[in-house]
């Protein structure tokens, strides 16, 4: 199971995230109580090892957003919405990671590696479990949109996805990680993987 924190606005939650073990580490470059700049992205992944993916956030990035990230943070993957990619100048070292949200996508649309989560992004809404189930089965699906501690055991029995990603269901408040809750996350993620 893949597992991916998000919105990441700390040292402190960085490094719990890491230390949780996180595969994924996702900083927020879209309008958003998480946005960051590229800058203090990098330097909260300064001490990150290099096996944790580091993610760049963003949602229809202009040309020149998306090269102020590009240089200024050096992302492994650019997540946003499958539309924008095309316009992007992504280098060979940055994977493509596309965004789909409840709605958008039909299973035998589905193919390779991809995210999926509710309308809006960082709200805490559902994605659509079931229309996720079906894209997860033709793809490596990444399961976003209103996961928390209480929740991800449900969402990984019903989607089978191939990883979950989270953001403000590890807060206490908008863009104010909980270190307890990032540890629970990832521990009950683990714990539902392994019994299947």
């Amino acid at each position: 199971m893949f597992i991916k924190i998000c919105g990441l606005t700390t040292a402190d939650a960085t490094l719990t995230a890491v230390m949780a073990g996180a595969d994924a580490i996702g900083f927020v470059f879209a309008k958003s109580p998480r946005r960051i700049s590229p800058e203090t992205a990098s330097a909260l992944c300064a001490d990150v090892p290099d096996n944790v993916v580091r993610v760049a956030v963003m949602r229809h990035p202009s040309v020149a957003e998306w090269e102020a990230v590009r240089d200024g943070f050096s992302p492994d993957w650019l997540q946003t919405d499958a539309e924008d990619l095309a316009q992007l100048d992504i280098p060979s070292s940055c994977e493509p990671l596309p965004v789909f949200r409840s709605g958008q996508i039909t299973a035998d649309g589905a193919s390779g590696r991809l995210l999926y989560e509710g309308i809006e992004s960082g709200r805490g809404e559902l994605a659509d479990w079931r229309e996720a189930a079906r894209v997860a089965a033709g793809s490596e699906l990444i399961l976003a949109g209103g996961l928390n501690p209480g929740n991800v055991e449900a969402a990984i029995t019903a989607v089978a996805p191939w990883g979950v990603d989270v953001s403000s269901g590890v807060e206490n408040a908008p863009g104010r990680k909980d270190p307890d809750k990032i540890r629970e996350f990832i521990a009950r993620a683990r714990a539902t993987e392994t019994m299947q």
